[in-house]
C-alpha cells in the first residue's frame, strides 16, 4: 500500500469487481454488528514530531525519516499546566473504573503514625522511601498522603508509577506531567534543564531501581520532595542520598479482624473469628489477605442463603440433587480451610463467571497484565465480558497500577498452580490471540498514540510469550504486532516502550526469516539511537538495515536509510563507509576509522629499475603547486602523490611504478630528444648557460602536443620517453659513451655502482630537477635530433638551492649530491 498513491483497495473496494465464477458481485466477509470490518485496509498513519533539534516523521511503511529541524519549526519553551489542567490529567491517569456496583473505599487501619510522619517529612522538603512487602497496603497509604500534600508545593502533587520504568523514563514522565508540549519530546539535556524548575511533591509507586540510578534521579530534581514506595527486594539508596527510610509492616490481630468485618459487612461469628486469627498468623498480617478473605466469606454467605446462587455459571452442575438443605438454617457451607484462606485465588476464581475466568487466563499468560475492559469482549468472545473486570476487582484478585490493572500480589502463582494457563502451549495460544487483536487495534486510525502507549504492557507481554514459541505462525504474529504497534508507540513519545517493541520485533523477524521486516526494525532502532545521541549504535543499526534492504532491492527503504546514515556522519564529524560524504558523494581522500596519514601520504620507498639503481627515495609530503606548472594528466600519478594509505595499497607496486615513470616523462623527456641531454640516474642535473633554467623546463617549440603522448616502455637505463610509435627508441638499447658533465668515458653499466656512495649528509641524487629562483615552464624543452657526437657538458651551479645567475658556473662531479626530496617542490622522483 502506497500512502502517497492510494488505490481503490484503500477505500474498501476491490480492483476486480467480478468474482471467480464471472459476472457476480464480489464476495466480502460478513461485517459484525458491533465490530469494524477487519478486512478493510486503512491508509498508513504518519505523524510528524520534534525530538530535541530533530524533525522526526514516523512513517510506518518505509521507516521513520529524520532530519535537522528548521529553526522556524522548533517549538517554543514549554509552559506548565494550570491547576485545573493538572487536576484533569490526574483524573485521566487513574485506571478505568470497573463496571458494576461501586466498590467501597478501603480505609487505613493502624497507619496513622506512618501517615503523619510521611506528611511531616515531605513538608520539610525531605525525600522518603516507603518500604513494604507486596500486599501491605503501600498504594492505599500513598493515595492518602498525596491528598494531604496537595498544597505543600507550587506544582502540587505528581503521581508516577515505576513498574518496568527506568530512571530516564521516570524523568520524562515527570516532565510530561508538568509541562505542556504536544508532539514535542526534548532531549535529555533539555529535560534536565526543564525539570529543575519543577517544585512538587512527587509520589512514585512500585519503584524498581535504587543505588546510583536513584541518586541520579533525585539530583536531577533539586526542588522536588519524593515519596518512593518499593518492595524490600529493590536495591536500597546509597548512603549519600539522605533519604528517610520508613518500613511498612503488617496489621495487628485486632486490626486484621476489624478489616475482615468491614470487607464482609457484618460482625464475625466465633468460628469465623478463630479462623481469622489463624489467618493473621499465617499471612503475617498483610491487609490484602484479609480483603480477599472477606470476599471468601461473602461468597459463603451467598451460598448459605441460596445454594443455586452460582448455578447460572455451572459450578455446581455435578452436585447431588438431594444435597442437604434446611430452609430455616440455610445451606450448610463450611468455612474455607486455612490453606484456602492464605492462597484464596483458586477458590475465588472458581465462583466467578466464565468470562472472568477466561480473563484470568489471559492475565496469567500475559505475565499478570490484565487487558483493558474494552478489549475483553473481543478477546473472550463474549459481548458482556467487560463486566468481568468488576468481578475481579470485587474479590481483590486485581490491583490498580498506573492507568491499568494487574493481578494482585501472589495471584498469578496461585492460579498457575491451579491450572490456569500452566502449560507453555496454552500460554502461547492465548498470547497469539491477544497479539492478533492488538495488531488490529494499535493500527486503527481511531486509536490515539497516547492510548496505545498507555496500554502497551499487555501487547509487549504477548510479544515476549510469542518469541519463546516454536510455532512459525506465532512468530509471524509477533512480527505483525511489533510492526503495527511500534509506530504508534513512537508517535506517543514513549521511547521506552518503542525500543522494547522494536527489539522484540527484530528478534521475531530474524526467527521468522522475514528479511524486509528485520531491515525495518534495524532502521527504526538506528533512528532511536540517533535521537538518543548514540551515534555508534545508530551507525551499526542503519548499516545493517541498508545492507538487508540492498539485498532485497528496496530502493525507497535504502534511500531512507542512507539519509539517516548521512545525518549520523554529519553529527559525528566523519564520512561514511566507502569514502562518501554526508550527501552520498565519493571523496577520494576519505579516511574512515583509520589513522590519519601525513598530508602527502604515507612515506614509501621507490627505486628506479635498471642495472645501476639509486638508493631509495622517500615521498614524505605532497608537493606544493608551482605557478604555471602543468599538472600531470595521469590519474594514477596524482593518486600516488596525493593519495592516502588506502590508495597506495590498492594501486599495487606495478601501477605505482608506472605512475612515477610517467610523471618523469611528462616533466622531463620525449622520444625525439637527444639521449645525451636526458638526466640519467647517475648524473647531476645542470642548468643552461643562458640562465633560462634546466633543459627540462624549456618549452617544446616543435611539438605543442607532446604532453598528450602516452608513455612508452622503460629502457635499460630506466628512462621513459613519449612517442606516437609504440616501438621503443633505439637510444634506449645501449647507454651513451659519455655521461653528461664528465670528460672521462665510462664503460657499460654493470651490476655494481661505479662510484662510492656520497659522504654528504644530503640524500642521494634523485631524478627530480632542483629548485631554482625561476619557476619551470609548462612545456618540455626543444632538443635537436639525436646525433652520435657528444654535446658539450652543460654548466651547473654548486647547489640546487642557490639562485640561478646569468653567468655559467662549473658543475660538480656527476655523482655529487642533488637537492633533498624533502625540499623539492615538484614531487617528481
Amino acid at each position: 500500500m502506497d500512502p502517497m498513491n492510494r488505490g481503490p483497495q484503500d477505500f474498501g473496494h476491490d480492483e476486480d469487481r467480478s468474482d471467480a465464477a464471472g459476472g457476480g458481485a464480489p464476495q466480502r466477509p460478513p461485517r459484525d454488528a458491533i465490530t469494524p470490518d477487519f478486512g478493510s485496509p486503512v491508509p498508513a498513519r504518519t505523524v510528524q514530531l520534534v525530538s530535541g533539534d530533530f524533525l522526526l516523521t514516523v512513517n510506518p511503511v518505509d521507516g521513520s525519516e529524520i532530519e535537522p529541524c528548521p529553526p522556524l519549526e522548533l517549538p517554543p519553551r514549554p509552559v506548565k499546566f494550570t491547576l485545573a489542567e493538572r487536576t484533569e490529567l490526574t483524573r485521566a491517569a487513574k485506571p478505568p473504573v470497573p463496571p458494576g456496583p461501586e466498590q467501597p473505599r478501603r480505609v487505613l487501619l493502624e497507619r496513622q503514625d506512618e501517615r503523619e510522619r510521611l506528611v511531616r517529612l515531605l513538608a520539610r522538603g525531605r525525600s522518603v522511601r516507603l518500604t513494604g512487602p507486596s500486599g501491605s497496603g503501600r498504594t492505599a497509604l500513598l493515595d492518602t498522603v498525596a491528598e494531604d500534600c496537595l498544597d505543600l508545593a507550587p506544582d502540587g502533587v505528581v503521581r508516577l508509577n515505576g513498574h518496568k520504568r527506568g530512571s530516564a523514563d521516570l524523568l520524562f514522565d515527570l516532565y510530561a506531567a508538568v509541562y505542556k508540549s504536544p508532539l514535542y519530546r526534548p532531549d535529555r539535556a533539555q529535560v534536565l534543564d526543564l525539570i529543575r524548575d519543577i517544585g512538587a511533591v512527587v509520589v512514585v509507586d512500585d519503584l524498581e531501581f535504587g543505588g546510583s540510578a536513584l541518586d541520579e534521579f533525585l539530583e536531577a530534581t533539586p526542588e522536588c520532595a519524593f515519596l518512593l514506595a518499593a518492595t524490600p527486594e529493590v536495591a536500597a539508596p546509597s548512603g549519600d542520598s539522605h533519604i528517610e527510610e520508613v518500613f511498612l509492616g503488617g496489621l495487628s490481630r485486632s486490626s486484621g479482624l476489624e478489616l475482615l468485618e468491614r470487607a464482609v459487612g457484618r460482625a464475625l461469628t466465633d468460628d469465623e473469628a478463630g479462623w481469622a486469627g489463624d489467618l493473621w498468623f499465617e499471612s503475617e498480617g498483610l491487609p490484602l489477605r484479609f480483603v480477599q478473605a472477606g470476599a471468601l466469606l461473602r461468597q459463603r454467605d451467598l451460598l448459605r442463603a441460596d445454594p443455586a446462587a452460582f448455578d447460572e455459571y455451572g459450578y455446581f452442575a455435578d452436585a447431588p440433587v438431594d444435597a442437604p438443605f434446611d430452609a430455616e438454617d440455610g445451606h450448610d457451607v463450611p468455612l474455607p480451610t486455612l490453606a484456602e484462606g492464605a492462597a484464596p485465588a483458586r477458590l475465588l476464581a472458581s465462583r466467578l463467571s466464565e468470562a472472568a475466568r477466561t480473563t484470568l487466563k489471559f492475565a496469567v499468560s500475559l505475565g499478570g497484565e490484565v487487558p483493558h475492559q474494552a478489549h475483553l469482549p473481543a478477546l473472550v468472545g463474549d459481548t458482556h465480558a467487560d463486566a468481568a473486570l468488576g468481578e475481579l476487582a470485587a474479590v481483590a484478585l486485581v490491583t490498580p497500577v498506573a492507568s491499568r490493572w494487574r493481578l494482585a500480589a501472589g495471584v498469578q502463582a496461585q492460579l498457575t498452580a491451579a491450572g490456569y494457563a500452566d502449560t507453555a502451549e496454552e500460554r502461547a495460544e492465548l498470547a497469539h490471540t491477544a497479539a492478533q487483536h492488538y495488531s488490529w487495534w494499535a493500527g486503527h486510525p481511531s486509536v490515539t498514540p497516547e492510548r496505545a502507549a498507555a496500554e502497551a504492557e499487555a501487547a509487549l507481554a504477548a510479544l515476549a510469550i510469542l518469541l519463546s514459541s516454536t510455532d512459525p505462525g506465532h512468530t509471524s504474529s509477533a512480527v505483525l504486532l511489533a510492526r503495527t504497534a511500534a509506530p504508534a508507540y513512537a508517535a506517543g513519545l514513549d521511547w521506552g516502550v518503542w525500543e522494547r517493541a522494536l527489539r522484540a520485533g527484530q528478534e521475531a523477524a530474524r526467527l521468522a526469516g522475514e528479511v524486509a521486516e528485520e531491515a525495518y526494525f534495524h532502521h527504526e532502532l538506528g533512528i532511536l539511537a540517533l535521537l538518543g545521541g548514540q551515534l555508534d549504535r545508530a551507525r551499526a543499526e542503519l548499516e545493517a538495515s541498508i545492507g538487508l534492504r540492498g539485498a532485497l532491492a528496496d530502493k525507497r527503504g535504502t534511500v531512507a536509510g542512507r539519509r539517516a546514515l548521512a545525518l549520523v556522519a554529519d553529527r559525528s564529524g566523519g564520512v561514511l563507509h566507502g569514502g562518501r560524504t554526508s550527501a552520498g558523494e565519493e571523496v577520494p581522500d576519505a579516511r574512515y576509522e583509520e589513522s590519519a596519514s601525513p598530508p602527502g601520504g604515507v612515506p614509501a620507498a621507490f627505486a628506479l629499475p635498471g642495472p645501476d639503481p639509486e638508493p631509495p627515495t622517500l615521498i614524505s609530503r605532497q608537493p606544493a603547486p608551482v605557478p604555471g606548472a602543468r599538472r600531470p594528466k595521469s590519474g594514477a600519478g596524482r593518486a600516488v602523490l596525493s593519495g592516502t594509505r588506502r590508495n597506495l595499497v590498492a594501486a599495487g607496486a606495478g601501477a605505482l611504478l608506472a605512475a612515477v615513470l610517467g610523471t618523469v616523462v611528462t616533466l622531463g623527456a620525449t622520444s625525439d630528444e637527444d639521449p645525451s641531454n636526458r638526466v640519467r640516474p647517475n648524473q647531476t642535473a645542470s642548468e643552461q648557460g643562458d640562465g633560462d633554467g634546466l633543459p627540462a623546463d624549456q618549452p617544446d617549440k616543435d611539438d605543442e602536443a607532446a604532453s598528450t603522448k602516452r608513455p612508452a616502455d622503460p629502457g635499460e637505463d630506466g628512462v621513459v620517453g613519449t612517442s606516437d610509435d609504440p616501438t621503443p627508441p633505439a637510444s634506449s638499447d645501449e647507454p651513451t659513451d659519455k655521461p653528461s658533465g664528465s670528460d672521462k668515458p665510462t664503460t657499460k653499466p654493470t651490476d655494481k655502482p661505479t662510484t662510492k656512495p656520497p659522504t654528504s649528509s644530503k640524500p642521494p641524487t634523485s631524478s627530480e630537477p632542483p629548485e631554482t629562483s625561476e619557476p619551470p615552464t609548462t612545456e618540455p624543452p626543444t632538443t635537436p635530433p639525436p646525433t652520435t657526437e657528444d654535446p658539450p657538458p652543460p654548466a651547473t651551479s654548486d647547489t640546487a638551492s642557490v639562485p640561478v645567475s646569468n653567468s655559467p658556473s662549473k658543475s660538480e662531479s656527476a655523482s655529487g649530491p642533488a637537492s633533498s626530496p624533502a625540499d623539492s617542490t615538484s614531487g617528481v622522483i
